[in-house]
């Protein structure tokens, strides 16, 4: 059979699109995707044969040809998933649809088509028993008829009458064999189908188990789900949580970001002391020059007070105890610009460590 119904014969009377499924048919309990992307799934109907098939092909592969019969159901399992079973094909097809406005509008053709092809046999049954009971009735009435010609008519009536009633006799005797071996042939026919109507249903049976058993898998999927959705929950609610971190940390940033600021405005009144500094250091070179002016008017004294030695023994007093001053200014001045250097450094590095900050923040 072809899977793409030719247009003389057979038309579309329902398209929709949904992600096609078969049962495994080792495990009879799992599915297995037949299309790798939602397609095209069709209602067709055949006027010549005067039934329905649902058709559905993925590129040059054929995933649905079903044809549709009055024992067929088609059962939703979800909001947005429907199945039922072909026992023509011996599978289960389920489709899911993007939405359950979809799957309804799917079901409900289902049920019209299931109800027309039904229809369609029962007119076709009728039709078989009326030309049964025709042929029945044909042959009850051509034996009496013959009877009561032959019990009726006289020697001369059969004389002259023999010739057109034998050969009336035998065309219908013909008709009647004719009616009998269909009548024998039609039997046979429903016979035939009444055992794969049979098979049908205990298939149907196979399937609506499996179905059960597919129904507690889905079960134990939405619980798998829901057990998943908690802990995503979960997972969101720490997220908020660290959000709340976020949001303490940025306010700690603030702080900081007002923090440096105030070092700065320290760091520039800092700044400010440095320079003073300065100023008194450059003051430092003149003390030295007039310590140096010092140092010579008492060595113009002592060539003047040559001939005073007492003097000179007090004024050597006097220039020792200065020298020794001298020194100790020296070595205290020194220190003190040592400091200062230190001062200074640390101050540069305190500066840098500041604006260090300032860039990481």
């Amino acid at each position: 059979i072809s899977p793409v119904p030719p247009y003389c014969r057979e038309q579309p009377i329902f398209t929709t699109r949904a992600h096609v499924f078969q049962i495994d048919p080792s495990t009879k309990k799992n599915w297995v995707p037949a299309s790798k992307q939602a397609v095209t799934v069709s209602y067709f109907y055949d006027s010549t044969r005067n039934s329905y098939r649902i058709i559905s092909v993925d590129g040059a592969k054929v995933i649905i040809n079903s044809t549709i019969t009055p024992n067929m159901t088609f059962t939703k399992t979800s909001q947005k998933f429907g199945q039922w079973a072909d026992s023509r094909a011996n599978t289960v097809f389920g489709l899911g649809f993007p939405s359950e406005q979809q799957l309804t509008k799917f079901a409900e053709k289902f049920q019209e088509v299931k109800e027309a092809a039904k229809l369609a046999r029962d007119r076709s049954q009728e039709k078989i028993e009326t030309s049964s009971n025709h042929s029945q009735e044909s042959g009850r009435e051509t034996p009496s008829s013959t009877r009561a010609s032959s019990v009726n008519g006289t020697d001369d009536e059969k004389a002259s009458h023999g010739g057109p009633a034998e050969a009336h006799l035998k065309s219908e005797n013909d008709k009647l064999k004719i009616a009998l071996a269909q009548s024998s042939s039609n039997v046979k026919k429903w016979e035939t189908e009444l055992q794969s109507l049979r098979e049908s249903n205990a298939r149907l049976s196979t399937a609506l188990q499996e179905s059960a058993a597919s129904i507690e898998h889905w079960k134990k999927q939405f619980s798998a789900c829901k057990e998943e959705n908690d802990q995503l929950r979960g997972k969101i609610e720490e997220l908020e949580e660290q959000c709340n971190e976020i949001n303490k940390e940025k306010e700690r940033n603030a702080q900081l970001s007002r923090r440096l600021q105030e070092l700065e405005t320290e760091l520039q009144d800092k700044e400010l002391e440095l320079e003073e500094l300065r100023k008194q250091g450059e003051i430092i070179p003149e003390l030295m020059s007039e310590c140096e002016s010092v140092s010579e008017q008492l060595q113009a004294a002592e060539k003047k007070n040559k001939d005073l030695e007492e003097k000179v023994r007090t004024l050597r007093t006097e220039v020792e105890e200065n020298k020794h001053r001298q020194t100790n200014l020296k070595t205290e001045l020194k220190n003190f610009l040592d400091v200062l250097d230190g001062k200074i450094d640390e101050l540069h590095d305190f500066r840098q460590g500041l604006s260090k900050l300032g860039v990481d923040n």
